[in-house]
């Protein structure tokens, strides 16, 4: 549990939820916490019950490092707290500091969460989803509502066709789904027609800032549309 807290801080999760839900998803988490699945509540009382040591702990580890070459001189900066990492005989007192204030954030951090959610986690799903039989139900729901719209809306067609500022993107379900399937495969496409119209219509770079800089915001909001098209399709 040490490491686990430990290993968490460093990454910058202060959350025992958000820590809970890495032990399940991230790999790493999963190593250190040897496939156990510590419930959040576990998690914080641990921090509480053990805070003055796991505060002198990290203290200790953070100066371990400098020792060790891992932290360079200049300043340590951890979600907006900063701290001299200085080679002076003030050094351990500073890495104290930052250790309690993340301690201290975590706490803070915890009983927000606690007073929003409760027992609960908070991203558990709606009740009449936790179910293998509602969820068929809710699916089979929504797509009978999809196809509803579709048919009414005159819109269940395999090609889509719109317009990014400048750029008109063609997306067709018969050459996208069989080659790449997933999301992925309609971004792809999406970018890849939006590269050819910036090749066709490549233009050469202009000297004014001003100029270029009006050049790359609206070549951002097109990569923005062309995005949101795809994820539409």
């Amino acid at each position: 549990m040490v490491s686990l807290l430990l290993y968490a801080y460093a990454r910058g999760e202060r959350s025992s939820r958000g820590i809970e839900r890495k032990c399940v998803e991230d790999v790493a988490y999963r190593v250190i916490a040897a496939q156990q699945k510590p419930d959040h509540a576990t998690i914080a009382r641990f921090r509480a019950r053990h805070e003055d040591a796991l505060a002198e702990l990290f203290s200790s580890v953070l100066s371990l490092c400098k020792q060790a070459g891992l932290v360079k001189v200049g300043v340590i900066a951890i979600d907006g707290t900063k701290v001299h990492a200085n080679a002076s005989h003030h050094c351990n007192l500073d890495y104290e500091q930052l250790a309690r204030e993340i301690i201290k954030e975590a706490s803070e951090i915890d009983s927000a969460e606690d007073e929003l959610y409760g027992d609960a986690r908070g991203d558990e799903l709606p009740e009449h989803l936790q179910t293998s039989e509602g969820r068929r139900a809710a699916l089979k729901e929504a797509k009978q509502k999809l196809e509803q719209e579709r048919a009414e809306n005159g819109s269940a067609k395999d090609e889509t066709t719109a317009e990014a500022p400048g750029v008109k993107i063609e997306l067709d379900a018969e050459l996208i789904v069989p080659r790449i399937q997933g999301r992925e495969g309609w971004l792809r496409e999406a970018r890849r027609q939006l590269d050819e119209h910036r090749r066709r219509q490549a233009k050469p770079i202009t000297r004014s800032p001003a100029k270029r800089l009006l050049e790359s915001e609206r070549r951002l909001q097109q990569d923005l549309a062309v995005e949101r098209l795809a994820n539409e399709a």
